[in-house]
């Protein structure tokens, strides 16, 4: 099969160490997007299917049982679990608030002690959760430019050797700028699926949040109606991160 003079391979061979260096950069910034957009669309799945445990923990007969109910979610999905963080994050503000009442904040409304501690475990959760977009976003709104960046200077350099060789005509020209054109597809190939992806993530990461907003308003009434059990600590061993 005869070679192609004017496809990507020919791009690479004729390329200076800019256009090169722009290649790999793309590269690399194609292999973090897919990595960060498998990597979260997992964790997603992991904690859409957790929320749904979420649903069971209020009929279950007591605090402990659906803390196990949690639990056995925790085991089929993965480590992180924000819906079983939360729920020990209240207990165990609602023990110390109980036992530290000579501390400056056993002097605070319990409502408000109970906000604010699962106010915290939600931030923390969703810190998690939003780990690797910032990469999605930075890929999506560069990659463009990157693949301009080499186009513009393929350009100029076939330009160049156009003007030395001093010959014009259409092959003469049409080989070397659309080789250069190909850096400019290379990046808008990287930004589009870094952009649909930090969109559908955002969105299910969304879903999620209201999930847990939902489940820390009923976390924060069933702590304060006292029904919650007054030990300091509730045996359910948490499973192992790997």
């Amino acid at each position: 099969m005869q070679e192609n003079p004017y496809g990507i391979a020919a791009l690479w061979a004729q390329g200076d160490f800019v256009i090169k260096a722009v290649a790999v950069m793309l590269l690399l910034m194609s292999v973090a997007s897919w990595s960060v957009i498998v990597i979260r669309a997992i964790s997603l799945w992991r904690l859409k299917r957790i929320s749904r445990a979420s649903n069971d923990f209020w009929h279950a007969h007591s605090f402990t049982e659906g803390l196990r109910i949690l639990s056995s979610a925790d085991s089929a999905t993965g480590p992180m679990n924000p819906f079983r963080y939360m729920a020990d994050e209240g207990q165990a503000a609602l023990d110390h608030h109980q036992s530290h009442q000579q501390d400056l904040h056993g002097n605070l409304p319990l409502a408000e002690w109970l906000t604010s501690c699962l106010r915290g475990a939600i931030d923390e959760s969703a810190e998690q959760m939003q780990k690797g977009l910032a990469i999605l976003a930075s890929v999506g709104s560069t990659a463009p430019f990157v693949g301009l960046f080499g186009t513009v200077w393929g350009i100029y350099h076939a330009l160049v050797g156009i003007g030395v060789s001093g010959q014009a005509s259409i092959d003469k020209v049409a080989g070397p700028v659309g080789e250069a054109l190909i850096m400019t597809a290379f990046g808008l190939a990287v930004a589009i699926p870094a952009v649909l992806g930090y969109n559908a993530l955002q969105r299910g990461n969304k879903d999620v949040l209201n999930k847990m907003h939902r489940f820390a308003h009923q976390l924060h009434a069933y702590f304060l109606t006292g029904a919650a059990p007054k030990s300091s600590k509730v045996v359910v061993p948490l499973k192992e991160a790997k």
